[in-house]
């Protein structure tokens, strides 16, 4: 039962998280600046960004609710609220700033943290560090985004 009210409060958190971001950077995507930004052969179409974003959280959060039911750490808490304010800031710092480089930081930093959720923090939840990898390929695959944009504009 535990396990289900953790995971729960993440689910909401999380998706809180993605709403937060969703309106920091407001229409960002249909501004005329990035609509005329050169962008990645890559890039996905943009409903593709809304669903990858849920399956991600859902995966996250039954992940983060495995992890602080075996290691309630302080360690954790502030390695998620770290994750949480590089997610939720990206938004504002590309679509608002338009600050394309330090939005790179950001995600490199984010993307980093997952890869440390996966091969250090996972130790006592190892069965379920599979639910990070949609994660760390999306945000991989992000990244390449936004390096590619720093590059080509």
């Amino acid at each position: 039962m535990k396990q289900l009210k953790l995971t729960l409060l993440f689910l909401v958190i999380t998706f809180g998280g993605l709403a937060i971001g969703s309106w920091l950077m407001a229409n960002g995507p249909l501004s005329v600046w990035y609509i005329n930004l050169k962008k990645a052969p890559w890039t996905p179409p943009g409903f593709v960004f809304g669903l990858a974003w849920s399956i991600i959280m859902i995966c996250f959060s039954i992940y983060l609710g495995k992890l602080f039911l075996k290691a309630n750490t302080q360690k954790n808490k502030l390695i998620f609220l770290l994750q949480f304010i590089l997610n939720v800031s990206w938004n504002f710092i590309v679509f608002n700033q338009h600050l394309i480089l330090l939005g790179l930081i950001n995600i490199t930093l984010l993307t980093s943290l997952l890869f440390y959720y996966y091969f250090k923090a996972s130790h006592k939840v190892e069965k379920y560090k599979y639910l990070l990898l949609p994660y760390m390929i999306w945000l991989c695959i992000a990244t390449s985004l936004n390096l590619y944009i720093l590059v080509y504009n």
